[in-house]
């Protein structure tokens, strides 16, 4: 028989809050679904959070409190198993853990469910682990075999804590049955497709959006598009940015940023997004394809579940100058069979309402609540 309660008691673990990207979109979206929860995260930066994170508790845990905590705070890596297990839980139903730093190894209440949301197991430990050696001072590299082993020693251990744990992609999905030996659903992230439109004309330019990390294969691009000749338009800066400006040709132009309407314009008038890069998901080609537009893309990542290819971009297979050289020339004669309300239409399977539907479905199943459950923030009932 069904009894009714107040709602639950929601505590969120976040890895940390210093600037607003994908995760902490994933946040908010999380916040809107359960009004009164509270946020747990190791160190944050108010004046990077949108009003919406601000608005809620947010309690740290002693990282914060460290030396330079707020720059520096990856240093602080081997400490933030020990400072997430001190976290004091009790009194909450349900535990989120928002994981792409440590995150899910916090100790829930026995009683509590407590939902993984992956969006990565941690790349530094497992699949980047040989890139940031590689680029590492010389007492890193020499300290990071030992340290990493425990580490990931920790992690695989503290990812069997969750109750359940889901995943922002199949690509993740995948990831997190090779290194944790768990099983995880599939919830896509929230893109609100709805701030973005088509544009009445398209202009001349390709586009490339993203932060200037070796990952994200700018360098890739502007050597690329140095033989093509053609126009490109990039907006990013980081850690490549002055070799990308280098290698720029005259047919080249850099931004370091766009205020969100310049960047809809981007999106809406350009001829296509390209997007070198192994996403975990990948925000950019759903909000181009929202756009209107169609994405050439790299055939791995997330891209492969975001990227109908022939009907709204093209994938090339090797991260290579003449592998994407090659697909941009085929996408020069494609465009013409391109259909941009086809590329409308596949970017709402990734819409804020869709992973609602997700979460809640997830909550419902681990807390033993009926069908009754419907509205953010209603009284919910538990079956008992």
């Amino acid at each position: 028989m069904a009894r009714s309660t107040q709602a639950p008691r929601v505590a969120i673990i976040h890895y940390w809050l210093v600037g607003m990207r994908g995760g902490e979109r994933v946040l908010e979206r999380l916040l809107r679904l359960f009004p009164g929860a509270d946020i747990f995260t190791h160190v944050v930066r108010p004046e990077a959070m949108s009003d919406t994170i601000r608005a809620h508790r947010i309690q740290t845990t002693f990282i914060a409190r460290l030396p330079g905590a707020q720059r520096f705070y990856q240093h602080y890596l081997p400490l933030m198993p020990m400072a997430l297990e001190h976290l004091d839980l009790r009194g909450y139903d349900l535990v989120i853990s928002s994981e792409s730093g440590p995150a899910k190894g916090v100790i829930a209440p026995p009683d509590a469910f407590h939902l993984c949301y992956c969006h990565s197991p941690m790349r530094y430990l497992w699949d980047h682990f040989h890139d940031y050696h590689a680029r590492a001072g010389w007492l890193t590299r020499h300290l990071m075999p030992p340290l990493f082993h425990r580490l990931r020693q920790w992690d695989q251990a503290s990812a069997q804590r969750p109750d359940r744990v889901l995943a922002n992609s199949a690509f993740i999905a995948r990831r997190v049955r090779k290194a944790w030996g768990r099983e995880a659903g599939v919830v896509y992230p929230p893109v609100d497709v709805t701030r973005f439109s088509p544009a009445d004309s398209i202009g001349d330019h390709y586009l490339w959006v993203g932060q200037m990390t070796p990952y994200k294969r700018a360098d890739l691009v502007v050597e690329a598009f140095a033989r093509l000749g053609l126009p490109l338009l990039m907006v990013g800066t980081g850690e490549l940015a002055a070799h990308v400006a280098r290698r720029a040709t005259p047919n080249v132009t850099i931004v370091p940023r766009l205020d969100f309407a310049d960047l809809t314009r981007a999106y809406a008038q350009c001829r296509a997004l390209i997007f070198p890069a192994e996403e975990d998901f990948g925000l950019i080609p759903v909000e181009a394809n929202a756009s209107g537009r169609p994405v050439v893309a790299y055939a791995g990542g997330g891209a492969r579940e975001t990227i109908v290819d022939g009907e709204t971009g093209l994938f090339f297979d090797d991260q290579s100058v003449d592998s994407l050289i090659d697909a941009v020339e085929r996408c020069e004669r494609w465009l013409n069979h391109f259909s941009p309300a086809a590329a409308i239409t596949n970017a709402r399977r990734f819409a804020p309402e869709v992973f609602d539907a997700g979460i809640r479905a997830a909550v419902a199943q681990g807390l033993g609540m009926d069908d009754d459950w419907r509205a953010v923030g209603s009284p919910v009932r538990r079956i008992g």
